[in-house]
């Protein structure tokens, strides 16, 4: 992961991604697509310059985000994006509290998607 005096900087616009809610590695890790070991190893990216996950997002304090060709979800199974829709979304609103929330990150992911022990 690229961290130098500002922060952790973003693989694609290269700006600092400051707060872990605008974070698309760890909206990854609490949906279940990366595990832990992988948050110290995978480069970063604000949720919006990953548009094909930040598609999903469908929350008012969320402006949408569109995706044009192959993985537009416009162009994908209805099922499916609901599937993704609620996963993601879901996962977005928990990335916006477990900041406040003083847990550990073993705690950030989703219920269903947390390791079982």
């Amino acid at each position: 992961m690229a961290r130098c005096e500002r922060g952790y900087l973003c693989e694609v616009c290269h700006d600092e991604v400051a707060e872990i809610t605008d974070s698309d590695l760890y909206l990854s890790y609490i949906v279940g697509l990366v595990d832990s070991r992988a948050l110290l190893a995978r480069p970063e990216r604000h949720i919006r310059c990953n548009p094909v996950q930040a598609q999903f997002i469908v929350d008012e304090r969320f402006a949408p985000v569109a995706v044009e060709g192959p993985f537009d979800k416009r162009n994908l199974d209805p099922e499916y994006v609901r599937s993704q829709e609620d996963l993601v979304t879901r996962g977005w609103r928990r990335l916006q509290e477990v900041a406040g929330l003083g847990i550990a990150i073993s705690d950030y992911p989703l219920s269903e998607v947390r390791p079982k022990g």
